[in-house]
């Protein structure tokens, strides 16, 4: 009972190193295997790209919020442009749409 039969201590490392040249490759080209990693991969990218666009419009954000409140001018022409005011003492001329 102390050993192994001498047909097991053969068999046994070829079985092992069988299932683990079969298993690797089943591992690795499994759903979950080399394809999720460059879907997910792909998906970490996209992500990042993202990021970076959302990082300069913050950027751009920041700095019109900086302009609104320390020029004057960018406030006239947002109340201007965006809300269609006019001083008092300017004349408005309206138009009617070239077709």
């Amino acid at each position: 009972m102390g050993r192994f039969p001498r047909w097991i201590e053969r068999v046994l490392p070829v079985a092992m190193l069988v299932i683990a040249v079969v298993g690797a490759p089943v591992m690795i080209l499994a759903p979950q295997g080399l394809p999720r990693l460059r879907s997910l991969e792909r998906e970490l990218t996209q992500v990042e790209d993202e990021n970076a666009e959302l990082t300069r419009e913050i950027e751009a954000l920041r700095g019109k919020v900086s302009r609104l409140r320390d020029d004057p001018t960018a406030v006239e022409r947002i109340a201007r442009d965006n809300l269609g005011l006019v001083r008092q003492t300017e004349v408005v001329f309206q138009f009617p749409n070239a077709r």
